[in-house]
């Protein structure tokens, strides 16, 4: 009895151990149920007195390992070169070959928070145009690069000069990271977000695609403020039918906002490209960070970030466009509130774990802990597999659907050690997935070899 107790313990102490390592690491998975035990059980100042002491000289080691990458980044200048490529596989055991290339932005500050105002400035995004690849930073600097580069060492980066930052010079505007960036019809759109003397807003902006100078103009207003900095602000852009974009707006922390249909915030809108007139869509938002249109199946799809838990893909099946669909933020959510959070929610007596039950349209899938859910695709019109992309989890989820889009037959995932994957466009011509790697930060291109 004894002895089995000694192994006991020992087993659980190397457990403990290799855990603690990897949460320190930064490479752990955080779906993970054994880790998320771990940092449950042990408080957040303990794990950093352990880091500073017992894994110094590792923890010096990784710290070193993550600074000659940047150095090399850094180095490179537009080269885009080609600095990792290896092959992984899902949890279904399917093999994909991965290349990574270097962009020249900076890279998420780890230190500051994910939610840090600094960081929201290293949020970057991209579009697949024709045989180009189209690149913005959060402070809005483009580039771009032949599609037919990711078959060699180097992408061959060239910088566009646009505008964006004497736009916000002459109306006095604070910039405060871009959102989204969206091509359709020789036309290039962006989601900017600004501070002025009113608060923080959203709003959009278009130029029309030019690899020489990108000229942006105000195309669409929100007119809604905020008067505190978040996250929650959406901004997604997408197709749409009838010469129209859809466009979507977090909630940014105005809680009465997305139940109300005279706000804009916690909405996805439909804007028409012409008239730049808008209607709602649907309504009950919390923060929608992935947006796609499919034509043949007239349906929206859409992922939000829940509170603590509860990120959400949600179906919008387009049948009659005079209803506005309600999705239930904050009303119904299957996360909870944050800590400090919990007395609106009690007051209120909001976040049922039942949209049905409350009239409101239930997630076709949730997670929960969050993924940190971010943009999601389909292949094309005639693909029921949807890949979803993650921040937190860093991952691609793939989801299997029947052909009606009722009900998921099949999951699977791609777990990307150390990356945050910020935006996901497929290229039917190449057959690959490219993403935004945050960390880095790089462009993923992703193939499946079966």
């Amino acid at each position: 009895m004894k002895k089995f107790l000694a192994y006991s313990l020992l087993v659980f102490t190397a457990v403990i151990f290799v855990s603690l390592w990897l949460i320190i690491a930064k490479g752990y998975d955080r779906q993970n149920q054994v880790i998320l035990f771990v940092k449950k059980i042990i408080p957040s100042h303990l794990a950093r007195q352990i880091k500073e002491t017992v894994f110094y000289i590792p923890n010096l080691k990784e710290k070193n390992r993550i600074l000659k990458l940047q150095v090399k980044k850094y180095e490179q200048g537009f080269e885009g070169q080609l600095f990792n490529q290896s092959s992984i596989k899902s949890s279904n055991k399917k093999t994909f070959d991965v290349k990574e290339f270097f962009l020249p932005f900076p890279r998420l500050d780890l230190r500051l928070g994910w939610a840090a105002t600094e960081n929201s400035k290293r949020a970057h995004y991209l579009e697949i145009i024709d045989d180009k690849i189209l690149v913005i930073s959060g402070l809005g600097q483009t580039i771009y690069f032949d599609k037919n580069n990711i078959n060699s060492n180097k992408l061959n980066q060239k910088e566009i000069p646009n505008n964006i930052n004497q736009l916000l010079t002459q109306k006095n505007y604070e910039l405060m990271g871009i959102r989204d960036l969206f091509y359709n019809e020789n036309y290039v759109y962006i989601s900017l977000q600004h501070k002025d003397n009113k608060g923080f807003t959203i709003n959009i902006y278009r130029a029309e695609f030019n690899l020489n100078n990108l000229s942006f103009e105000p195309f669409f207003t929100t007119n809604e403020y905020w008067q505190n900095y978040n996250v929650f602000s959406g901004g997604r852009i997408e197709n749409f039918i009838d010469d129209k974009i859809l466009f979507s707006i977090g909630f940014s922390k105005d809680y009465i906002a997305p139940q109300n249909k005279e706000s804009l915030l916690g909405k996805i809108i439909s804007i028409d490209k012409n008239t730049k007139k808008h209607k709602l869509i649907s309504i009950g938002h919390r923060n929608p960070q992935g947006l796609f249109f499919s034509k043949k199946n007239n349906l929206i799809i859409n992922s939000e970030h829940g509170p603590y838990g509860g990120d959400e893909i949600n179906l919008n099946f387009i049948e009659d466009n005079s209803i506005e669909k309600n999705f239930g933020w904050p009303i119904s959510s299957t996360g909870k509130p944050y800590p400090g959070e919990e007395n609106i929610f009690k007051e209120n007596n909001w976040l049922s774990k039942s949209h049905k039950e409350n009239g409101f349209i239930e997630p076709i899938k949730s997670y929960t802990p969050a993924i940190g859910i971010s943009e999601l695709t389909l292949k094309n019109d005639s693909s029921n597999t949807l890949y979803v992309s993650s921040l937190r989890a860093g991952s691609i989820y793939m989801l299997d659907f029947d052909k009606k889009f009722s009900k998921i037959l099949n999951e699977d995932r791609i777990f990307f050690k150390e990356q945050r994957i910020r935006d996901l466009e497929y290229d039917p011509e190449t057959d690959s997935f490219f993403a935004l790697f945050e960390y880095t930060p790089s462009i993923g291109i992703i193939t499946s070899k079966d």
